[in-house]
């Protein structure tokens, strides 16, 4: 049996089943589109503009070494001119993190980017070990993930750098669309689709280049790319809701492999239900470019576009079922005029739905301003760090002299 062909060049034997959409493609041309398909999200959301210096949030795994190196590639390949540093946060926690940051350091050393390394203990007087021996693992994950938003911004403060890049991918914004439908959080649902958080009034602005990057392509590309990442998960993870998100996602993608692309695009859609949010969707996936045309079968889609959402053969299926609906036209019946006729002789008022009481309040677009305490940022009086350090700091052991 002959080798099945790349379906982009037609001519070296395909090596890979791309997860977004199983096109089969060789080793290059899949290293060339993903790197083309992050090329066409970052220019056609405006994520960059020439002599910006930018901070890529560095842990050592394989999103934040992937994106780092992509970054460096499309920076030299397209002429972007950013000045590219690696910012690491130290959770400290042991086993972990400690192993994690000497993959950064070598990261560093590979891609010619200055390192800048900031830590919990320095920032908040704990490390993740201890909060979790104070609490406990249920609800860690909270903790870690607000003290680590702010100690990035932090760390891009002391570089003077008002721009961070982090690693999140599109299996990341699945779960977190999936997480706060779970919550009913529409206003958070906003934040975390778009592309880019913050504005003209914040301090550090955020975005996420591998928004429409599938994970497995991303351990892919690093396979083939032989980058240099840390792969063990964090030790308290498992212990987070995220895992229960994480583990339907899995079950749907076995099932339709778009799925992962369909709830992104289904969360920036239920975004705009927020008064004066945008979850700001990249405009060229509203169209199909050209350097991702079809392919017979198996298309190659951009970042988030439509390529691939389907089987294929819509047209033939749809003039089928147009020739079904004409067969049975003659069976239908006229609903319209049957209603009509209907509320012609029955003089009935139309019942009001009942109100869903409690539970559920308007979604209100939140005014951003400073922490009272540490003057950082925030949408209330005190911010969230503050107000889970202050807990912590109650329950600190005494050391006795």
């Amino acid at each position: 049996m002959a080798p099945t062909l790349c379906a982009m060049c037609k001519t070296q034997r395909a090596l890979i089943k791309r997860p977004k959409n199983h096109a089969k493609l060789c080793k290059a041309c899949f290293i060339t589109i993903f790197e083309d398909e992050v090329h066409h999200t970052i220019t056609s959301s405006n994520l960059f503009f020439p002599g910006e210096k930018v901070a890529i949030g560095a842990s050592g795994g394989k999103d934040s070494t992937v994106l780092a190196s992509v970054l460096k590639t499309l920076n030299e390949r397209h002429g972007y001119g950013l000045d590219l540093v690696l910012l690491s946060i130290d959770e400290g926690i042991k086993g972990y993190r400690d192993d994690s940051l000497e993959t950064v350091k070598r990261n560093a050393l590979q891609y010619e980017m200055p390192l800048k390394i900031v830590g919990y203990d320095e920032l908040y007087g704990w490390t993740m070990d201890q909060v979790v021996e104070t609490i406990g693992k249920k609800g860690n994950c909270t903790y870690c993930g607000v003290f680590r938003r702010q100690a990035l911004d932090r760390g891009a403060k002391m570089l003077g750098i008002k721009h961070v890049v982090t690693g999140h991918n599109a299996d990341d914004v699945a779960e977190t669309v999936l997480m706060n439908l779970l919550r009913g959080d529409l206003s958070r649902l906003s934040r975390s689709t778009s592309i880019v958080t913050g504005d003209s009034r914040s301090e550090v602005k955020r975005s996420k280049p591998l928004k429409y990057s599938y994970e497995k392509e991303i351990v892919l590309y690093a396979h083939h790319k032989k980058l240099d990442y840390f792969s063990t998960e964090c030790i308290y993870s498992p212990e987070a809701f995220r895992g229960s998100a994480r583990s339907l996602i899995k079950q749907l993608e076995r099932v339709r492999p778009s799925a992962i692309l369909d709830i992104v695009r289904s969360g920036e859609d239920m975004s705009r239900l927020v008064p004066g949010e945008s979850s700001s969707p990249c405009d060229g996936c509203k169209t199909t470019p050209a350097a991702y045309a079809p392919v017979v079968e198996d298309d190659v889609g951009g970042c988030g576009s439509q390529n691939g959402r389907t089987p294929g053969g819509e047209m033939a299926a749809m003039d089928k079922q147009l020739r079904e609906n004409e067969a049975y036209e003659g069976l239908e019946i006229d609903v319209a005029s049957t209603m009509a006729r209907n509320k012609a002789t029955q003089n009935e008022k139309p019942k009001d739905l009942p109100i869903r009481n409690g539970g559920s309040k308007a979604a209100t677009r939140q005014v951003l301003g400073n922490c009272k305490r540490c003057g950082y940022m925030s949408s209330q009086d005190i911010c969230q760090a503050c107000t889970l350090l202050e807990g912590l700091n109650k329950n600190r052991p005494q050391i006795q002299i």
